[in-house]
């Protein structure tokens, strides 16, 4: 064990394990997890339910083998440390996005995790807020800078940093997509699909900071205006409409009624799939198009920019390796606010399975948390 590690003795824990796939959920025991020296050992106070984990279990999206341990968000407190980690020491209240599996998923009593992947919770949140928070706000992140090309003021804030462009992108192009060549021209104007997921509403805000003058206009439910345009959104359009229709009241809601310069998709596989809504691009704009990874395939039209991202991609980039330490900053300066209502489904990991299903059911701006 660490020289850093913790003074309480580990103990054996609990797991909440996919026997296969579809399931069933099974609780097993488990021996406690020894850190690698860049590890932190989190004991779970709460975690967030997220679609990729029931397409993990419903579709194996992203699992190498059987039986597998889910969860990408969790929140609680520190008891083991690497013996090369700073800045965390036992007992410490953090959130962190977990792992794709094993030691490192979310769904059982201790998660394992590289140290940067991990933060201080902020004092003013809950657990279970913490713990809605971190795959949504890395996968915006990286929609930003590795889609758009767009630096974000938080994570420039440290010294020696190469401000990213467009050619640093190293995500994986969509097919039919043009490669990006050139550094992106200055946005006016930016798209953002699903405003009210926990991804838009994330982009949303980070998008404010970085580009105060910016039009940002979203697609959600008309009952989320209120909620996403007092995160910084400029105007709302309804999601429900026709997609021509939104096309339209998109390009008629852009500086001059010409169309967005770029797009962040973050429910790609079910509104990219009209492709009407290309047609809300400036005609002689940049064209660039950030769409989260959701297992669908995507095809776009010639001469879009896109680029597909997800949320570990944010530590790749020029200041990312802090990107969960510098979250802190931004929340307690008031400029991040929780993008998503929280919603309990349950205590202990025995109420996950269920809330899994209540979220593949359909759920709009809303977390689905279960506390530990």
């Amino acid at each position: 064990m660490s020289p850093n590690a913790s003074s309480v003795a580990p103990k054996g824990i609990q797991q909440y394990i996919a026997a296969r796939q579809g399931g069933p959920f099974q609780l097993i025991n488990a021996p406690y997890p020894v850190p690698g020296p860049n590890e932190i050992c989190i004991r779970n106070r709460a975690v967030g339910l997220n679609p990729l984990d029931w397409k993990n279990l419903h579709h194996g999206m992203m699992v190498d083998s059987w039986p597998e341990i889910f969860g990408i968000d969790t929140a609680g407190v520190v008891e083991v440390v690497g013996k090369n980690v700073q800045g965390f020491k036992a007992g410490d209240a953090v959130m962190s996005l977990a792992g794709h599996g094993g030691r490192a998923g979310a769904f059982q009593d201790v998660t394992t995790v590289p140290a940067n992947y991990a933060c201080r919770k902020p004092t003013a949140w809950t657990f279970e807020q913490a713990a809605s928070v971190p795959i949504c706000y890395l996968t915006a992140v990286a929609s930003i800078i590795k889609g758009l090309g767009v630096p974000l003021p938080h994570l420039r804030e440290l010294p020696n940093e190469r401000i990213p462009n467009l050619d640093d992108l190293t995500s994986p192009m969509t097919p039919g997509a043009t490669q990006p060549q050139v550094k992106p021209p200055l946005l006016t104007s930016v798209l953002v699909i699903g405003g009210s997921s926990g991804v838009g509403a994330s982009a949303v805000q980070l998008l404010r900071d970085a580009l105060p003058h910016l039009v940002i206009i979203t697609t959600n439910s008309r009952a989320h205006n209120q909620k996403v345009t007092s995160l910084g959104a400029t105007t709302c359009v309804d999601r429900n409409m026709k997609p021509d229709q939104i096309a339209k009241a998109v390009r008629d809601a852009s500086p001059d009624g010409k169309g967005v310069d770029a797009m962040i998709d973050t429910v790609a596989g079910a509104m990219a799939g009209n492709k009407e809504i290309f047609g809300a691009f400036r005609e002689d704009g940049p064209k660039l198009y950030s769409h989260v990874m959701t297992g669908e395939k995507l095809e776009v039209p010639e001469g879009v920019k896109a680029a597909m991202v997800f949320g570990r991609m944010a530590f790749q980039t020029d200041g990312g390796g802090a990107a969960m330490t510098k979250l802190v900053d931004l929340v307690e300066s008031g400029r991040f606010k929780l993008p998503l209502e929280i919603e309990g489904v349950g205590k202990g990991l025995g109420v996950i399975g269920a809330g899994l299903e209540k979220l593949r059911g359909g759920v709009s701006g809303t977390k689905l948390v279960v506390s530990l």
